[in-house]
């Protein structure tokens, strides 16, 4: 892995992603929108910023020409597609055998095979309704998208995150193929370790055509797993 391109690099967890990325001496293009260029000052020097939308194909196929790899940030941002045309983007333009790595929640399934609380079910219609009611996000969106990487022969990978937080890492995430097991019981990663997790993914063959669902290591479900006591 030599180039990387990070398809919406200015917020919270696109930061992180640049971040884990310097660490292992990448060549980094970020592609955030024109009005959050700013929030990348600081690394002006260290990286390439693309200015523009994630759905934008022109915007897309300039960022990741030549890329090794391509880490997205599928954000069902407003009424009108953006998830599933950032993802089009990118499967459609990236280098033929380029590692792409998507992140998305826990509510995506690959095969039906997930377990979900009729809470949790809840919960994501509810917030569905509400999102696309005042035109803010559309999260059926986000699941339209993933079934157009999930019937790629590209090499792709969806990491779907538990709910995120911040805090002191506490290493790479445990994941499972089905939301469900009890392995991720305790619901909870650490925002940087998930970016870490999709960076990793970059160069771990065993995760190509996978959607793992992950849990922060240092929670009570990951430790029971692992069979170390309690924190």
């Amino acid at each position: 892995m030599r180039k990387v391109a990070i398809i919406g690099g200015s917020g919270k967890l696109g930061r992180y992603l640049i971040g884990h990325c310097l660490e292992r001496g990448y060549d980094v293009t970020a592609v955030c929108r024109p009005e959050s260029v700013g929030k990348l000052a600081d690394l002006a020097d260290r990286i390439t910023v693309v200015p523009g939308r994630t759905d934008d194909r022109a915007v897309v196929g300039r960022a990741i020409a030549g890329c090794d790899g391509v880490l997205t940030v599928l954000v069902p941002f407003g009424v009108h597609d953006y998830s599933s045309g950032t993802a089009r983007a990118v499967l459609d333009q990236a280098e033929p055998g380029a590692r792409l790595v998507f992140s998305c929640g826990w509510h995506i399934t690959r095969d039906g095979q997930d377990r979900y609380t009729r809470r949790f079910r809840l919960l994501v219609r509810a917030m569905t309704v509400l999102a696309r009611a005042v035109r803010f996000a559309d999260i059926d969106d986000q699941v339209r998208a993933c079934d157009a990487i999930f019937a790629s022969d590209t090499a792709w990978t969806v990491v779907r995150g538990s709910d995120l937080t911040e805090g002191p890492s506490e290493g790479l995430p445990l994941w499972a193929p089905h939301v469900g097991d009890p392995v991720l019981a305790s619901n909870r990663t650490m925002r940087s370790d998930y970016a870490l997790f999709m960076v990793a993914a970059l160069t771990d063959d065993d995760l190509v055509r996978e959607a793992p669902a992950i849990v922060g290591r240092g929670t009570p479900s990951a430790r029971a797993h692992l069979g170390v006591g309690a924190a």
